[in-house]
């Protein structure tokens, strides 16, 4: 996933669900030198990843006000 959106930066993808994939998952949040962690993916990741730290769920809606709008955004982005 990192090499086909490179743009995420230091955000960590949570695409494939998987055995191997969560297993990964799961090590990589363990690993990662944080103070909390922001689940901000459509399923609860701490059903089915043992997050070893504190943990969020969090949802969002967009509300677009002016420009540029998210088309305006996503035109510029390869996909």
């Amino acid at each position: 996933t990192y090499k086909k959106y490179p743009e995420i930066g230091i955000l960590l993808p949570a695409m494939g669900y998987g055995d191997e994939q969560i297993k990964d998952l799961e090590t990589t949040i363990n690993k990662v030198p944080c103070d909390a962690v922001v689940i901000g993916t459509p399923i609860d990741l701490r059903r089915i990843v043992d997050i070893k730290k504190p943990a969020v769920r969090v949802s969002y809606d967009l509300q677009e006000i002016g420009k540029p709008d998210i088309a305006d955004i996503l035109k510029g982005l390869k996909f």
